[in-house]
């Protein structure tokens, strides 16, 4: 029998005899490499972190304690220590196991996330929750909280603002940084094993707190003496200690402690959590640890889609997508303009910035998970003449809204936002679709607002915006870029729009009244057969869909439908600027049409077709309006497929919703 059958729910893994550890570590790895690469997941961060989530278990009686890993995507081996073993076959697939932590999953995943740097501020309002729970009712017991923090996210800012606040409120809880790419400290010796469980120890501790109390007592020089001694302790404490930020800041630092070895950081954590103040365990973990092409590769496997477990290749076919084109246009265009500079936030692989920081380094900035940080600083840089292009996924740069406004915006500055992932990024899921990045732009004043149909259409747009003066965002999908072989797009015009496709007059069906085909007569009879109309009552209507985006070819193919079965007049409008909208073509297809349709992968709410709304009903324009978009919901993970077909934006469902439409 496995190990691994033993772990039925969670703490079972207390059942497992330490010698055994070592083991069940290598099935715990066994498994997931099974079950991601048939699903695709988060490889490289899971297999590095299994000893370390084993220890905290070890630790730790869930789900009354608390832990809560930033980022999330890290917590395979948490889940599968909290009986969902089962999940991994429905691992990120619609309705099945998130890749995430999900308290509706478990109670024992104590606080949902997906984005980083949040670890540390959630786990100080849980614990100062508990405080306060306590102090109420003597009997309450103050549960053991541990942040698992990665030295990626310690590049984002609200970490440290959550580590200066937990030094001040004192705060029972241990932060386990995981340090699984840069290097901290070096020392993992024996001397810095030795100074770890003496000053994690409790006799250290009160003896510290005794002759410092004590000193203080005398009159006169007390004081003076213990500030001399506590300097001299602190000289030399900073020549074994790696750790001297964070005890400037007032938090106990401890480590480094190897990562891959579970006894060695269960007794580690045992005396930090029984200090009962925040403390930061350094923990030294290697991304991708057993699987050697994650080991090599490990930014390849920090998401992956299904790939072949012996040789770690992809097993779907590789296409041409949206970074890809972004990537090549912005190579293009640094060679034209020596003033042009790419930003980026800890993501040049996956925006597409890595190759133009390979010819121009100098000319590259990756500033860490510090998007806000990201965006002033292109401010500084177009200021002074500098052309910046900031490569951010949509879903993060939300946590640069201020700056993008007060910084950019209100300077009028020309600053270019390349923003991948807008719409539906499927399987990572609610943390990371990027749609609502119409609503948080559309409100930003002078801004300019690009989205592409296809690859063609995204290179086309990057050039445009470096033309223009002023903010310019282009918002852009994941996925392929969907280009048609032969299909030039036109010339952009700002503010203006683009017919991709009319219903051919010549050949476009009339309008047949009841009377006329039960006449019997043979032209309107043979007219109808023709034209494979289905149903009398839709023939001849009029029906333009304005769509935004990657959705114009959803739009386009469901209009070659309706024209095709319902004998519908088709026109759809290839949107292209969301801001400033095109009034005109707004006003025309409005005019024109019996049913005008908004089609956009954006929630409702603030979103190009209320906004398109709006302004007809201003001008006291009545026309019918269907507005295909997203409701007000959290969308969960699966594929863009699925999650499509169940948000009815998929082609079945835009026929069937603009057929009723048509008929009601």
């Amino acid at each position: 029998m496995k190990l691994l059958d033993q772990i039925k729910k969670e703490n079972d893994i207390k059942n497992i005899r330490p010698a055994d550890f070592p083991k069940l570590a290598e099935e715990i790895r066994e498994f997931l490499l099974d079950k991601v690469s048939l699903t695709g997941g988060h490889v490289a961060s899971n297999l590095g972190a299994v000893e370390l989530t084993m220890a905290l278990h070890l630790c730790m009686e869930l789900p009354e304690d608390k832990i809560i890993f930033d980022v999330g995507h890290q917590s395979y081996t948490h889940k599968l220590l909290t009986g969902r073993r089962e999940g991994f076959d429905t691992l990120r697939q619609l309705d099945g196991m998130s890749g995430f932590p999900k308290s509706c999953e478990s109670d024992c995943d104590a606080f949902n996330t997906g984005h980083s740097s949040t670890s540390i501020s959630a786990a100080l309002g849980i614990v100062t929750a508990a405080r306060l729970k306590a102090a109420a009712d003597p009997s309450y017991d103050i549960p053991r909280v541990a942040a698992v923090i990665g030295d990626g996210s310690m590049t984002g800012g609200l970490a440290y603002e959550a580590l200066d606040a937990a030094s001040q409120l004192k705060a029972p809880m241990v932060i386990v940084l995981n340090d699984n790419e840069m290097s901290i400290g070096k020392n993992v010796g024996g001397l810095s094993k030795a100074m770890n469980r003496i000053r994690a120890g409790k006799s250290y501790n009160e003896l510290k707190s005794d002759v410092e109390n004590a000193l203080m007592t005398v009159p006169s020089v007390g004081p003076k003496l213990a500030k001399s001694i506590k300097r001299s302790k602190d000289s030399i404490k900073n020549l074994l200690v790696p750790g001297m930020f964070f005890e400037e800041m007032g938090i106990t630092y401890i480590g480094p402690v190897d990562g891959h070895n579970v006894q060695e950081m269960v007794e580690t954590f045992e005396r930090a959590f029984r200090l009962k103040k925040p403390i930061i365990v350094h923990v030294k973990t290697k991304k991708g640890k057993g699987y050697i092409p994650a080991e090599r590769h490990p930014e390849r496997f920090h998401g992956i889609g299904s790939f072949n477990r012996l040789t770690g290749e992809p097993t779907a076919a590789r296409y041409k997508t949206f970074t890809d084109v972004f990537a090549k246009t912005l190579l293009e265009l640094g060679r034209e303009n020596p003033k042009l500079v790419a930003i980026t936030a800890a993501m040049a692989r996956g925006t597409g910035v890595r190759a133009f920081q390979r010819e121009w380094p100098e000319r590259a900035f990756d500033v860490g998970i510090a998007e806000a940080h990201a965006v002033t600083f292109a401010a500084g840089l177009a200021k002074e003449g500098m052309l910046p292009v900031v490569a951010i996924y949509s879903s993060f740069l939300q946590r640069a809204y201020d700056q993008i406004l007060h910084d950019v915006c209100l300077q009028k500055l020309h600053v270019i936002f390349a923003m991948d992932r807008s719409g539906l990024v499927g399987e990572d899921g609610e943390t990371h679709h990027g749609i609502y990045d119409t609503a948080y732009l559309d409100e930003m004043p002078g801004l300019t607002v690009m989205a592409p149909r296809n690859g063609a259409e995204l290179a086309a747009m990057l050039r445009y915006a470096v033309t223009l003066e002023g903010p310019v965002a282009i918002k852009y999908p994941k996925g392929s870029a969907q280009d048609v072989p032969g299909q030039r797009p036109e010339q952009l015009r700002l503010g203006k729009s683009e017919v991709v496709y009319e219903t051919p007059k010549a050949e476009g069906p009339r309008r047949i009244s009841l009377s006329e085909l039960t006449s019997g007569s043979p032209e309107s009879v043979e007219e109808t057969a023709n034209k494979e109309t289905t149903n009398i009552e839709t023939a001849g209507k009029r029906v333009t869909i304005l769509s935004v985006g990657a959705m114009v070819g959803q739009a386009e193919t469901a209009g070659k439908i309706l024209e095709r079965e319902d004998g519908l007049l088709m026109r759809v409008v290839n949107a292209r600027f969301i801001k400033p909208i095109d009034v005109d073509q707004l006003r025309e297809s409005a005019e024109q049409s019996d049913l005008l349709v908004i089609l956009e992968e954006a929630v409702q709410h603030g979103s190009y077709g209320e906004a398109a709304a709006y302004i007809l009903q201003k001008e006291g324009c009545r026309a019918k309006f269907l507005h295909l978009c997203i409701e007000d919901e959290a969308v969960q993970h699966g594929t863009v497929a699925s999650l499509r077909k169940r948000l009815g934006l998929d082609v079945d469902s835009i026929v069937e919703r603009i057929r009723k439409a048509v008929q009601s």
